[in-house]
């Protein structure tokens, strides 16, 4: 079984895995990984399926890629974005002497609405994803990266960015990626967050149409962690407010740093 690529790079002295989300690579993270390149040493991972994994016999499952990662990294802050916090979080959850800090940025511990629990998406949403998936998957791939710039301060501008890095690295296989939808639509890790033992961080923003912030602040709540709100950032936070992330991860924060 081949396993995942990561890319390791920065000059400073704390180590931080790095997760990407839904359709995207490791890569993506780039902006915030320069951010950082004085203060971590990072490993920016591509999931199964994903980036220069995409030929990984890794199953697409939280667990397994949480496993595949710590066997590959030494302990660590993990950071994930989006579909990658699910896989940070049950990592903080399953092993957590190699995580020594949580931080989910733009990421719900449960993606669909439910009778209870509003701030999530509507299932019919990811269902209508999964059959166009089917259909036509590089343009459900594309439509759903122009949402995700939506709410940002510049969404065509933020939308071009994504597009032309979506691919750098290959296209992700489809199948991978109809696996990623069942994670966001079954997932529900609510009822474990107040187990995490480790310091979390949850950070939204603000404009963000795929996860409401008030999901974020909820997560924080539940974790006892510390939650920050970026005022101008919509889902791709990295893209065009890495500064203000970068110091958002590397400021003194307290007992719940």
């Amino acid at each position: 079984m081949s396993g995942l690529y990561i890319e390791r790079r920065g000059s400073g002295s704390v180590p931080l895995v790095m997760i990407h989300g839904w359709a995207m690579h490791g890569g993506i993270l780039h902006p915030l990984a320069e951010a950082l390149d004085a203060h971590c040493d990072m490993y920016l991972v591509d999931l199964p399926g994903h980036g220069r994994s995409r030929d990984s016999g890794i199953p697409l499952d939280p667990r397994a890629c949480a496993d595949a990662i710590i066997a590959a990294t030494p302990p660590a802050i993990w950071l994930g974005w989006s579909l990658g916090g699910l896989v940070a979080t049950v990592a903080a959850l399953e092993a957590p002497t190699a995580v020594t800090r949580l931080v989910a940025v733009s990421s719900t511990p449960r993606f669909v609405r439910g009778d209870d629990w509003p701030h999530g998406n509507d299932p019919a949403m990811v269902r209508k994803l999964a059959a166009d998936l089917e259909a036509d998957y590089k343009a459900t791939v594309d439509r759903f990266i122009a949402l995700e710039a939506m709410g940002s301060q510049d969404p065509r501008a933020e939308t071009r960015r994504l597009m032309a890095e979506a691919y750098e690295r290959g296209e992700p296989d489809p199948r991978v990626l109809m696996e990623g939808l069942r994670l966001l639509e079954d997932t529900d890790l609510r009822p474990r967050l107040g187990e995490l033992s480790m310091p979390s961080l949850w950070i939204a923003g603000r404009r963000d149409r795929i996860v409401h912030p008030a999901a974020m602040r909820w997560a924080a709540e539940a974790a006892g962690g510390r939650f920050i709100e970026l005022a101008h950032a919509g889902h791709a936070p990295f893209i065009g407010h890495a500064a203000e992330l970068a110091a958002a991860l590397t400021q003194p924060t307290g007992p719940h740093a």
